[in-house]
């Protein structure tokens, strides 16, 4: 076998196969140089889904005939401050992208430096052979055209996903870098039609960011979500945070951003995960959009030749300030839930008919017939004398989430507000509740426990017992206390107080399966949320639980001054408000 060194052609190729994977690696590289370059519009067009035809034109500051020449070779940038890799400012530093793109397509980059210049310059390439610079018509700034990706490599067209994928893809990679520079107009249109057309965002970087979102994510996210603006030890991170109960199905709306720079960084994301863990069930994600600004020093973007992938010098003070930050702000959300909660809500709604009555028993009869599936009312008794509208006693509207006037199926209690009703999910409210107060005691000691009269016996298979019997110690700290009672039994002599009179052997039951999923190599302080979390779960006022006036309206009062009370701890939301006229319209009264 001979050594050689590879032709200047193939080595293109092979860095075009790492830095353009699909059209919209192209789109990328192109739209940041055009940010790079002080750009304050950026047009992009595609053909094709981009096979055809990638068009970005800048107003940025164009090049000289002689730097086209020279941004076309390998490893060519004005980006670099010497030979510093640690102190990039900069969105493309490697030099890769306009050769990479040059040798698998037929390239066009025309450029003009400024109005003065009696024209602008154009240079082209076709699968890597080079025209000279020669002049044409062009505005101050720079356009890229690139025609038949991939036409050099056609085996790699096998490879790319639907046109639908791949346009998708291209949007994506634009909103993105969208989202991250607010202080830039933004155009994308496919075969012609516009995709996206964002103008140029004024005032302060906080609210420049805030309005941008908004137009890209829509507005039922920036309804739905909160501010994030936190400073620590030089590291500075801003965005918007979803409400727990405004989640997805997937991470895709997820956005996170390094000093300008879109990532899809693990640490980032297990870092949201981690902050959100509390308040969403395992399969749902949340919805943020969340920029990080360090020292560049302090970050290495060099990873990888797509530089979609960043690592950290401290990862530990990053991953501290995502999660302090969002939980910050989720607790000043106090009990606020997801609009979209009370959207669905009425969506679900139909105007019915009452069951018909004799004309001389009238309505009032009708609505008494009215049963729940087990023969019941579905009413408890009146929480508190009946008021004609407009006449509530006085203080009682002071309340966020109104006063109690009944409870349906033991299950749901109905408040009124000055504004419309508020029906809540008893459980999932009380349930959210005794979480936050187990974990404030828990940050300062253990928690109190009961003493049971009598100690109570749980039977369990003999695997289940001896992982509570070995966790006995740590979970004495919940306010537990159990010891093993023979190879297939567990006896609990004290439980957490804050539950009260609470299901022993489902909670027990529990506690094992999730002991057993952790494995040793955890402690359960490790996972006190989760730990807690199932102990609330079960120590909750159930469904089916009729409740009187006074413990109804302490409930909502508690809810109020409880943190996250707005969903439970699985994310789903623990009330439905609705509004006065939007019920009206209900019933055709506006």
């Amino acid at each position: 076998m001979i050594l050689r060194r590879l032709p200047e052609e193939i080595v293109n190729r092979i860095a075009a196969g790492e830095v353009v994977e699909r059209p919209a690696s192209a789109v990328k590289e192109l739209v940041e140089n055009a940010i790079d370059a002080g750009a304050s519009r950026i047009d992009i067009a595609t053909r094709g889904a981009g096979r055809e035809l990638i068009s970005v034109s800048d107003d940025g500051r164009g090049m000289t005939p002689g730097e086209l020449v020279l941004c076309i070779e390998r490893h060519a940038t004005s980006k670099l401050d010497g030979d510093d890799l640690f102190n990039i400012t900069s969105l493309g530093f490697r030099g890769e992208a306009l050769p990479s793109i040059s040798s698998v397509s037929r390239l066009t980059i025309t450029s003009r430096t400024a109005p003065e210049k009696d024209s602008a310059w154009m240079i082209a390439v076709t699968g890597g052979a080079i025209s000279p610079p020669h002049p044409a018509a062009g505005g101050t700034g720079t356009t890229v055209e690139v025609r038949d990706l991939f036409y050099a490599t056609p085996a790699r067209l096998k490879f790319l996903k639907s046109e639908q994928a791949e346009q998708a893809a291209i949007t994506d990679i634009v909103k993105r870098l969208a989202m991250a520079h607010p202080q830039i107009s933004f155009s994308l249109a496919h075969n012609g039609r516009r995709a996206i057309g964002l103008v140029m965002e004024q005032g302060d970087l906080l609210d420049a960011q805030t309005t941008r979102l908004a137009a890209i994510m829509g507005r039922e996210f920036s309804e739905n979500s909160i501010t994030v603006d936190a400073r620590r030890e030089g590291i500075y991170l801003t965005g918007r945070a979803g409400l727990p109960t405004y989640h997805r199905g997937t991470a895709q709306m997820q956005y996170l951003f390094v000093n300008g720079r879109p990532v899809r960084d693990k640490l980032l994301h297990g870092a949201v995960r981690g902050a959100y863990q509390d308040f969403l069930a395992r399969d749902r994600h949340p919805a943020v959009a969340l920029f990080l600004t360090i020292d560049p020093r302090e970050v290495d973007v060099n990873v990888h030749p797509a530089k979609a992938e960043v690592r950290f010098r401290d990862s530990g003070i990053i991953r501290g300030l995502i999660v302090s930050a969002l939980r910050h702000a989720l607790a000043e959300a106090g009990h606020r839930s997801s609009s979209t909660i009370s959207t669905a809500a009425l969506g679900a709604m139909r105007t019915g008919s009452l069951p018909q009555a004799q004309p001389s028993r009238g309505l009032l009869h009708a609505a008494m017939q009215f049963q729940t599936p087990d023969g019941s009312s579905g009413f408890s008794e009146p929480s508190a004398r009946y008021e004609t509208p407009g006449h509530f006693a006085p203080g009682v509207m002071n309340y966020p989430l109104g006063v109690a006037r009944g409870q349906v199926h033991a299950t749901y209690i109905i408040a009124q507000t000055d504004s419309g009703i508020v029906i809540v999910d008893q459980h999932a409210a009380h349930e959210r509740v005794v979480l936050e107060r187990m974990k404030a005691y828990l940050e300062t000691g253990p928690a109190p426990g009961q003493i049971l009269l009598l100690p109570e016996v749980v039977e369990m298979d003999e695997d289940a017992v001896a992982a509570l019997a070995a966790r006995a110690d740590e979970l004495a700290a919940f306010g537990l206390a159990l010891e093993g009672f023979g190879p297939g039994a567990i006896m609990v002599r004290e439980t957490p107080a804050l539950l009260g009179d609470c299901d022993i052997a489902g909670l027990l039951r529990d506690l094992a399966d999730e002991i057993s999923e952790w494995g040793a190599s955890f402690t359960l302080k490790e996972k006190l949320e989760e730990v807690a979390s199932s102990m609330a779960c079960h120590g909750s006022v159930r469904a089916g639980r009729a409740l009187n006036a006074q413990e109804m309206n302490a409930l909502l009062r508690e809810m109020e001054t409880t943190p996250h009370s707005g969903q439970c701890n699985h994310g789903r939301p623990t009330y439905v408000e609705l509004k006065l006229a939007d019920i009206e319209r209900l019933f055709g009264r506006r």
